[in-house]
């Protein structure tokens, strides 16, 4: 049986409940781990996507504060280890889940060329988080950067271990009435979802259903 995610910490928070700690030491990865990461990225150059390697932040550790609030410790990590299917080395992405002020889900499908998830929908807004930057910070600015709106409000939900050993912060962003998106190149279409979860398109992958279930619970 394939272990599923695990949840480290639930919210809701406030931006200002999220604070952060970040170590100047890089993490080091095993020596099999560097050299798969390597034969990812040439896969990624073979096939045409984009393969930049670079820094990224890991989750080094992490606290609830009794009033709360979480706490997290970071360090540098290669970006290329999440891209290693059980050893994503606790690289921290931030995903973004966007709601109209219907209650709709936005989604997009992800462009044939882009290095994960190519062809797949996906829930909202997502991406790596950038060295020395807090993940609410990371829900905002990849909200910008894929759909190029701001949010009435952002919350912080959960912090979660997936079985790759990718830990996903997960958000949710309300759009203000009237609020219009503008999809970037890296999604070649995008829907609104209904906000009755079992109203979704037959494309919904169950993943996806799942997540939006956990996020209703939490807000």
């Amino acid at each position: 049986m394939t272990a599923g995610p695990t949840i480290l910490a639930t919210g809701p928070w406030t931006p200002e409940q999220v604070t952060y700690t970040w170590l100047d030491e890089p993490y080091e990865a095993a020596p099999e781990a560097t050299a798969a990461a390597d034969a990812e990225i040439q896969r990624l150059k073979d096939r045409d996507s984009p393969s930049h390697d670079g820094v990224a932040t890991r989750l080094a550790a992490h606290r609830v504060d009794d009033d709360g609030a979480l706490h997290l410790d970071l360090e540098p990590v290669r970006w290329a280890l999440r891209l290693l299917p059980g050893g994503a080395a606790r690289s921290m992405t931030g995903q973004c889940v966007v709601r109209d002020h219907e209650g709709r889900w936005l989604a997009g499908r992800r462009a044939a060329w882009v290095a994960t998830w190519a062809g797949r929908w996906s829930l909202g807004a997502g991406g790596a988080v950038d060295p020395g930057e807090s993940p609410m910070r990371t829900l905002e600015r990849e909200l910008d950067e894929e759909w190029g709106v701001a949010a009435e409000r952002i919350d912080g939900l959960s912090l979660v271990l997936l079985p790759n050993d990718l830990v996903m912060f997960v958000g949710i962003a309300w759009l203000a009435p009237g609020a219009e998106v503008d999809r970037d190149p890296e999604h070649d279409a995008h829907e609104w979802w209904p906000a009755d979860v079992d109203a979704w398109p037959a494309h919904a992958e169950p993943t996806l259903r799942g997540l939006a279930r956990a996020v209703q619970g939490l807000t």
